[in-house]
């Protein structure tokens, strides 16, 4: 045999042994970097000791106040601000003048136009007389007639143009922003002031799906203004959503009369509370704790240093809490915080 052939067989063959052991450490290598969990672990939690307590048969939801109106007055003509007979902070009512606009060039406007109105009216009178005779063409007492009624329109187009430079309130409240000063320039578009109706109040709360079907279109509510505890009012279901807004809760809105003086303000928070009827006695716990699907809610019961699965029945949620009914007793420890890692049968230990 080939003394070369013999050397190259070798020299592979020493290559081969030498990649193989190179794979077979660099796993051994991967291996022992990668984390292995030692189920034997003690899992730190957090846990809550069950006692059996009377359920709150009262829900409260909190919310804030709106005005039922509020508008920003502009004019429907331009012209300079002669004077604003209000001030932020007033109370107007309906109908009440707010600003008046220079009108004088409107108003001169106005009295040529019913001194030729005069003149015209005076030739219908004569040219009739003298049509009925035949002293004048009857073309000419129709032109006057006409001439007479375009006089008659501008006239009238005139007067709301003046009406118009006097600006009042829609309707009562307070003012709430003043934009312009006697002066300024007003112009279709530009605000003026702004008014805000609070006899009336809009109170708005947010509601999860489980709770939304508390409310109905219509009913009436109890609402309370934080800053007012004692004043109880009562608030009617105008509005309840019908898409969820980005934090996954559904608006519903109730209109209600304000207090004397309008004492609550827009933006103030308050809240609505309702009677829950299948209050009665459970255990409350947080609904974090709960794992497993809706149609098979479980909890970890902490056992002789334990965490243990333990499947149970959901009567009720109020609002971020839920009501346990059956499948765990008084005294049991139920683990409300530390799921991540856990698993039936770890150890634990409640901190």
């Amino acid at each position: 045999m080939n003394w070369k052939k013999i050397i190259a067989i070798g020299v592979g063959i020493a290559l081969v042994a030498a990649f193989v052991f190179t794979l077979k450490s660099n796993k051994d290598i991967t291996i022992e970097k990668i984390y292995h969990y030692d189920k034997e672990q003690t899992i730190k939690v957090q846990a809550h000791t069950l006692t059996l307590e009377e359920i709150d048969n009262k829900l409260t939801f909190s919310g804030n106040f709106d005005a039922n109106r509020e508008t920003k007055i502009s004019a429907e003509t331009q012209g300079k601000v002669n004077r604003v007979f209000v001030d932020a902070g007033d109370y107007v009512r309906q109908g009440q003048t707010l600003v008046q606009l220079d009108n004088s060039l409107l108003k001169l406007q106005l009295q040529a136009v019913e001194v030729q109105k005069e003149g015209l009216v005076a030739d219908v009178n004569r040219y009739t007389i003298l049509a009925k005779s035949d002293a004048i063409q009857g073309v000419k007492l129709e032109k006057t007639t006409l001439g007479l009624k375009t006089a008659t329109i501008q006239k009238a187009t005139l007067q709301e143009q003046i009406n118009k430079t006097t600006i009042q309130a829609p309707f009562s409240g307070f003012v709430t922003l003043k934009f312009t000063e006697i002066g300024g320039f007003a112009a279709p578009g530009v605000p003026l002031l702004q008014i805000t109706e609070l006899e009336v109040l809009k109170f708005t709360i947010n509601v999860s799906e489980n709770d939304l079907n508390q409310f109905k279109l219509g009913n009436s509510y109890s609402v309370l203004a934080d800053i007012y505890p004692n004043d109880t009012l009562t608030g009617k279901a105008t509005m309840i959503g019908s898409k969820a807004n980005r934090g996954g809760s559904y608006p519903i809105q109730f209109t209600l009369k304000n207090l004397k003086s309008s004492k609550i303000k827009s933006g103030m928070f308050g809240e609505v509370s309702l009677k829950n009827e299948t209050g009665g006695k459970g255990f409350l716990i947080p609904s974090s704790a709960i794992i497993g699907s809706s149609s098979q809610p479980q909890v970890y019961v902490v056992k002789e240093g334990k965490a243990l699965l333990q499947n149970i029945i959901v009567s009720q949620k109020i609002q971020n809490k839920s009501v346990i009914t059956n499948g765990v007793t008084e005294g049991d420890v139920v683990v409300t915080n530390g799921l991540i890692n856990l698993f039936d049968g770890a150890n634990v230990i409640v901190n």
